[in-house]
């Protein structure tokens, strides 16, 4: 009886051991995807403070930036980065990989410029704190959460789909009322998004994964909650801005 006691406890100590080892390992991976993401809008913000200042000091510039078919590609290069992530992330390098994330965040901030050009500067910085502070808090629910969010995510993923048919729509009729329903589902869509992907993330991760695909997770992780963090500030944006 007390060797069999010896023995339970021992197996005991080797599974807490083992789980002790894997929470290690999760929050580690945990803290880059976050890192890298926190890294990723840095530059995005730092690169849409920039190009404004140039814009607003040079009106040729700003003609070029904001007025002329050089747009367009603007708008869109972003979306090609994350297609081209998407689909070739399997075969990236995790340098090549993240430098192609930083590349993208840049394109976002040139993107996003305009929003300091329409908005008033006290309610971007107002409306970022309670972004972060949302996402922060949607984020940690879809850490710590037990429930299974799979049927949420897949309800949030074609109310995704819905949004943006609408916003094309809302570009031919420019309804400002439509305009205020898709910032208004926006906003719930991206929220629920937000505690969705991070428990999915939380799921991808795997022990024994080496160092490449670890790398490759951390990058797509952090790719995927920038995207709900930038969506989420800027249907925000559109309630909380105080135009110019």
């Amino acid at each position: 009886m007390a060797e069999l006691r010896n023995n339970q406890m021992r197996s005991a100590v080797a599974g807490t051991r083992v789980d002790t080892g894997i929470d290690e390992g999760l929050r580690a991976y945990m803290l880059r995807v976050y890192n890298l993401m926190a890294l990723g809008l840095a530059i995005t913000g730092v690169t849409a403070m920039g190009t404004a200042y140039l814009a607003y000091n040079n009106a040729d510039f700003a003609q070029l930036l904001y007025a002329s078919p050089l747009r367009w590609v603007i708008m869109l290069a972003p979306l090609a980065l994350v297609f081209f992530m998407s689909f070739r992330i399997d075969r990236m390098s995790v340098s090549a990989a993240q430098t192609t994330f930083w590349v993208f965040s840049a394109l976002m901030g040139v993107s996003m410029s305009a929003i300091f050009l329409v908005f008033t500067s006290a309610s971007i910085v107002q409306t970022f704190f309670i972004t972060a502070a949302s996402f922060g808090a949607l984020s940690l629910w879809g850490y710590t959460t037990r429930r299974d969010l799979t049927g949420m995510g897949s309800f949030l993923i074609m109310g995704l789909f819905g949004l943006i048919l609408a916003m094309i729509v809302n570009i031919f009729l420019g309804s400002s009322a439509l305009q205020f329903a898709i910032s208004a589902i926006g906003v719930l869509i991206f929220a629920g998004l937000t505690a969705y992907d991070t428990q999915k993330i939380k799921e991808m991760y795997f022990e024994g994964d080496d160092v490449l695909v670890a790398g490759r997770k951390a990058i797509m992780g952090a790719l995927t909650l920038y995207l709900d963090f930038i969506n989420l500030f800027q249907f925000l944006l559109s309630f909380l801005g105080n135009r110019e």
